[in-house]
């Protein structure tokens, strides 16, 4: 009797909390709803919650890791003046990584954990950064069709759903739409030059237009996490409309440079009032995202090396840090140590 008396009070009190949680959920999407921004102390579900920290800090992890294919060219820029602006560049796609790191840290993980994962290969990337710079034109074709890709991606981020990604995504996108226009100069020069300087700017296309069009990620009935996502706003457009917004653009721009997109189906479709364009080489895309791309290994390599040859700064910084927390307030007309 007693047993059957404990059963049927966990089953009731199982009840009332899947009552709460059914409420609390109902109370968080009204806000949603609303548009009213989720903060870090406000209750939200645990899926919510990961979805957020795999996006967020996926997204900072490729600020990282794209830092790689163009610091390569920094030393080997054409000129001063294209060495102070690539250097400035990737200096702001450190800036952007340590902004969202920041933001996946108020969702209760350390910024251990994050790099951990990318370190281990347990944490993806765009998979974009796993193609070699082998020309100065690419990071011209970097800069006008990657970073354009991820603009249209990245402002609809400033509207997202959680507040500080939301706020993260506002400086970020400045600073991107000014590496885009960057890129498009550096095309734009070297369409007007030599011969060799044509040739090298459209070879550089060719090779990153396809997988640009990949950034977006699949299309959206094969995506996992893209319906939810959409509910709770932390997306606001499919991988799909995304996709065509940037045909639509990157087809009009590539006139004003005299270039040619890689693509025999691309055409203006009066009807739809959009391009069509070919279809994506998905099993390219699913290759690289498993790690099997032309410089998957030599980026992790890469990471794991600079995390390794920093770890005395770190203990310096930690170190620092602990020596202040002791040391006695300096006098008030005292010079500091």
């Amino acid at each position: 009797m007693l047993t059957r008396t404990v059963i049927r009070f966990s089953n009731f009190v199982m009840k009332i909390q899947i009552m709460a949680v059914q409420e609390l959920e109902k109370l968080f999407q009204g806000k949603i709803d609303e548009e009213i921004k989720i903060e870090p102390k406000d209750w939200m579900p645990e899926k919510y919650r990961q979805t957020l920290i795999r996006q967020i800090s996926q997204h900072a992890h490729s600020e990282i890791v794209g830092m790689l294919p163009e610091g390569n060219w920094i030393t080997r820029a054409p000129s001063l003046k294209r060495k102070a602006i690539l250097l400035a560049k990737v200096q702001d796609e450190a800036g952007h990584g340590l902004y969202l790191y920041a933001a996946t840290e108020t969702l209760g993980v350390t910024r251990e954990q994050t790099i951990n994962d990318l370190h281990t290969g347990k944490a993806k990337y765009s998979s974009i950064f796993n193609y070699p710079t082998l020309t100065w034109a690419d990071i011209g074709a970097i800069g006008w069709l990657v970073d354009g890709a991820a603009i249209l991606n990245q402002v609809m981020l400033t509207r997202t759903s959680y507040g500080p990604y939301a706020r993260a995504m506002v400086r970020i996108c400045r600073e991107e739409s000014f590496h885009q226009r960057q890129g498009f100069e550096i095309l734009l020069v070297l369409s007007k030059g030599t011969k060799k300087q044509k040739e090298m700017c459209q070879d550089a296309i060719n090779r990153w237009w396809w997988p640009s069009l990949m950034m977006f990620g699949p299309h959206d009935s094969e995506s996992t996490h893209s319906d939810q996502s959409m509910k709770w706003k932390i997306k606001r457009k499919g991988n799909d409309e995304l996709r065509q917004s940037f045909v639509d653009m990157i087809a009009e721009q590539a006139k004003v440079l005299g270039m040619t997109l890689p693509d025999n189906e691309l055409k203006w479709n009066e009807d739809e009032r959009h391009y069509d364009f070919g279809e994506i080489n998905w099993e390219e895309f699913w290759n690289v995202v498993k790690g099997n791309g032309p410089c998957n290994k030599q980026r992790l390599e890469a990471r794991n090396r600079a995390w390794q040859n920093g770890e005395w700064v770190r203990e310096a910084a930690a170190a620092y840090s602990e020596k202040k927390k002791t040391k006695p307030p300096t006098p008030k007309g005292a010079l500091a140590a």
